[in-house]
């Protein structure tokens, strides 16, 4: 978070299952399309908050499985838990103000009265936050009359059921909408609330993130009858609010489209770079069509052409090294040969492509440092390395607006070395 030194342009803060991430699209295209699109226009001067319900234990299991981004800032366990950066640093501000009136120890004393109530798994509980199972004709009733238990009992507790399965009790002032509220409270005391933000969910328990003054919302489009209800009760006629038409992560494009909130065409979108030419150059949106293009390549997805390498060699300075994860040393022809004999190796495999962090710094007059995360996932395996790339924007005639210098890679872990001969460029 601290990467900004001003106000954000734009911050999404976005639900993981069913919303930022679709389980039932084994590509998971709608999520890479994100990515790119994020990677490419909003990195840079943007911030990304995941919203989820998963304790910290299931939210890194499904990093795990999934190619999802790395966001600024994370909020796990239903709101009770605000983390910031890679490292996952706790806000513990927001630890003290849940510990009013709260105590986990009658939580679980009480609700181990209601037969009805499964206890989740052992990593689900978490400080403040105590979850169960519960079916969906028992919830309204159980959440009664253990509401009024807790409150005899001197606790201040809010009960939210969502997933027509899943019953949390966290403290009062706890929840998505509350943390949200918590940090909008936080920028504006430092004079950086962000200039837009976009709050997307499907279930009940994203139902707070949408009464949060002056934001905009999107119920994507495979949202849950609870959420549906809610807006309906709540907010159906507040024109900041949509119920996109498509699903998951392409809702949530939808949506910064039908705000005008920023660019909204994916780079996953265009399969001819050259007939999309930006308003202006940004070199993470170079990083991830240059990336992009390998995976397209690879899997065949574009005829072979010479002369895509000669205007890829045409963007590089004869002189330019690219340093292989392994620190073998590619010079431009090289790279231009293995690509030649890489053409089409991955076609009709799982084979994809992303980058990650992209943070673009100018060190020099028309000189770019970036630094990023490149992933690629092959069949079940996914590899990935830390990289680092010099551009010049010295010639911004040139058809994309930017010569590659040079470009520096090293693994991000051991069992990444193990076999590297298809990893190409």
């Amino acid at each position: 978070m601290d990467r900004l030194k001003s106000s954000a342009r734009f911050m999404i803060v976005s639900d993981l299952d069913h919303t930022m991430v679709d389980h039932h699209d084994p590509e998971n295209l709608s999520l890479l399309r994100f990515n790119a699109l994020w990677e490419a226009h909003y990195r840079h001067d943007s911030l990304l908050v995941f919203s989820t319900g998963r304790s910290p234990t299931l939210y890194k299991q499904l990093r795990k499985e999934k190619p999802m981004l790395t966001p600024d800032i994370t909020i796990m366990s239903v709101g009770t838990e605000i983390t910031y950066g890679n490292s996952m640093v706790p806000d513990e501000g927001w630890v003290e103000f849940l510990n009013n009136k709260w105590d986990k120890s009658i939580v679980m004393e009480e609700a181990s009265k209601f037969a009805e109530l499964t206890l989740q798994a052992e990593t689900e509980i978490r400080p403040h936050k105590v979850s169960f199972y519960v079916q969906k004709d028992k919830a309204r009733e159980v959440m009664k009359a253990l509401s009024k238990i807790l409150e005899k009992r001197g606790l201040d507790v809010k009960i939210i059921y969502s997933g027509g399965m899943d019953l949390d009790i966290l403290p009062q002032g706890a929840g998505k909408g509350q943390a949200l509220a918590y940090l909008h409270k936080k920028f504006t005391s430092e004079g950086r609330l962000p200039q837009n933000t976009l709050v997307c969910g499907d279930s009940g328990n994203d139902a707070e993130l949408f009464s949060i003054p002056d934001v905009y919302g999107v119920m994507v489009s495979n949202a849950q009858e609870e959420l549906l209800q809610w807006h309906a009760e709540n907010a159906k006629d507040n024109p900041k609010i949509i119920h996109a038409t498509e699903s998951c992560a392409a809702g949530i494009i939808q949506a910064i489209g039908h705000f005008n909130l920023g660019p909204s065409t994916s780079p996953r979108d265009v399969m001819d770079s050259s007939d999309s030419v930006p308003e202006k150059f940004e070199p993470g949106h170079e990083i991830v069509n240059f990336f992009l293009f390998l995976e397209r390549w690879r899997r065949a997805e574009m005829e072979f052409s010479e002369l895509y390498l000669a205007s890829l060699k045409a963007l590089s300075l004869p002189s330019c090294v690219f340093v292989h994860p392994s620190g073998v040393e590619q010079s431009v022809l090289d790279c231009t040969n293995e690509l030649r004999r890489s053409y089409g190796d991955k076609q009709g495999k799982q084979y994809r492509v992303w980058v990650d962090q992209v943070i673009p710094t100018e060190i020099g007059s028309n000189i770019w440092l970036l630094k990023f995360t490149k992933w690629e996932l092959s069949g079940e395996e996914r590899r990935g390395c830390v990289a680092t790339v010099l551009l010049s924007s010295k010639d911004m005639s040139a058809p994309e607006g930017f010569t590659w210098v040079h470009m520096h890679q090293t693994w991000v872990d051991e069992a990444s070395t193990k076999d590297h001969t298809d990893w190409v460029c």
